[in-house]
């Protein structure tokens, strides 16, 4: 049995380190907040003082972090002995009259979501001029800091993306849609469990006005390395399949440490994962909504496929797979010709279905050069099955 090297506890056989989630955490990021330096505090944040001056039910311990959205504190609920996190709004944004009414909505929109991989809000409201929201607290890190600390493995990353996936789908059937889903907005705490947090630009869906957004007028809300095209291009259009874009980036980012800009490479030209994992990426990272899919449950349905079926046992079911090894058994006249053929097609509907089977089959005939034909034959497989499905 695979045991943690640090502790001795029992770990996955399928993890793909020697540390459970909770040394992973104290290795990469010291053990706990007590060790780590306090973040300066920007001066547009309110001091540690004035806050607990304004908030005589908590215990304000220490200052969080600021980001575009506010100022966060760790405090603790006196009466509840409850460490919580505490988020105050941006000073200036209670000089707009519409904020007051667009911050009730949006909390309120906030509240409403239960579910064990969001960051739950306790309660909310306005003092002294200053917006606030009572959180729930996690003691461990977001994934940038996890990615920083060279802690995140593409294993990790498979069995994170589903996690993320479960809270998306459940916000977006609640309306929410998150609208800025970016590394720091995914925590995981030191028992390993994931938390989605900040939907503060996140807007009501159906339940409301429609010519009322809680983003503000003609304002397009997120972080734009992270952005789907229609945020930017149509900002009060924007329907649940940006936060399935946002999530692919998040994903090639877990899998290959850089951002898909340009004329990015597949995650299986970088390191050494399953290929079939390039189609799943791609599709979340298609420009146009409806070429994605549709709802985020499915990426978690595709990302489980791959995890589950190891890559020969998922391609022996395809009908193309006898007529291959017919292929490559008849030698490498046959091979060559059947490359040859496959290369003159011309792409069908989808780009990034064609350039995923156009580096698959490349792959597979490295493969048969290396005398590694098993692996010759689910690559030409796989190769086979995707070129159909994009003509």
């Amino acid at each position: 049995m695979k045991t943690c090297q640090q502790c001795g506890k029992s770990l996955d056989a399928a993890v793909g380190h020697d540390l459970c989630p909770e040394c992973m955490l104290k290795v990469g990021l010291g053990t706990g907040t007590e060790t780590k330096a306090s973040p300066d505090r920007p001066s547009s944040a309110p001091d540690l003082a004035e806050i607990a001056k304004h908030f005589p039910q908590l215990e304000i311990l220490e200052f969080i972090g600021a980001g575009g959205m506010g100022a966060l504190y760790k405090a603790r609920q006196k009466q509840l002995d409850r460490v919580i996190a505490l988020k105050i709004l941006p000073p200036e944004s209670g000089r707009d009259p519409s904020f007051a009414e667009r911050f009730l909505r949006e909390a309120r929109a906030l509240a409403k979501l239960n579910h064990p991989n969001i960051v739950t809000v306790f309660e909310f409201g306005e003092t002294a001029g200053l917006f606030f929201l009572i959180m729930e607290y996690v003691d461990g890190a977001n994934l940038r800091q996890m990615e920083r600390a060279g802690q995140l493995t593409p294993a990790e990353a498979l069995a994170i993306v589903p996690k993320i996936c479960d809270a998306l789908q459940y916000a977006h059937d609640e309306g929410v849609v998150h609208r800025d889903i970016k590394p720091e907005n995914i925590l995981v705490d030191k028992k390993g469990r994931v938390k989605l947090v900040d939907f503060g630009l996140a807007k009501l869906l159906g339940k409301e006005r429609k010519d009322f957004t809680l983003t503000g007028t003609s304002q397009a809300m997120g972080t734009p390395q992270y952005m789907a095209p229609e945020q930017i291009e149509h900002p009060l259009s924007v329907d649940h399949r940006a936060d399935i874009y946002s999530l692919g980036v998040v994903f090639y980012e877990m899998l290959t440490g850089e951002l898909p800009m340009g004329r990015f490479a597949l995650p299986s030209q970088t390191l050494h994962v399953d290929v079939r994992l390039d189609e799943v990426v791609l599709k979340t990272l298609e420009k146009e909504p409806d070429r994605r899919y549709q709802h985020v449950s499915e990426v978690k349905s595709a990302v489980e496929n791959v995890t589950s079926q190891p890559a020969v046992a998922a391609q022996v079911k395809s009908k193309y797979r006898p007529a291959v090894m017919i292929a490559v058994g008849l030698g490498v006249v046959v091979l060559v010709t059947l490359v040859w053929w496959f290369s003159q097609r011309t792409p069908g509907k989808s780009s990034v279905s064609a350039l995923t089977w156009r580096t698959t089959l490349t792959k597979a005939e490295t493969a048969y050069d290396e005398n590694r034909f098993e692996e010759a034959i689910g690559l030409f497989d796989t190769a086979l099955t995707a070129m159909n499905a994009d003509q």
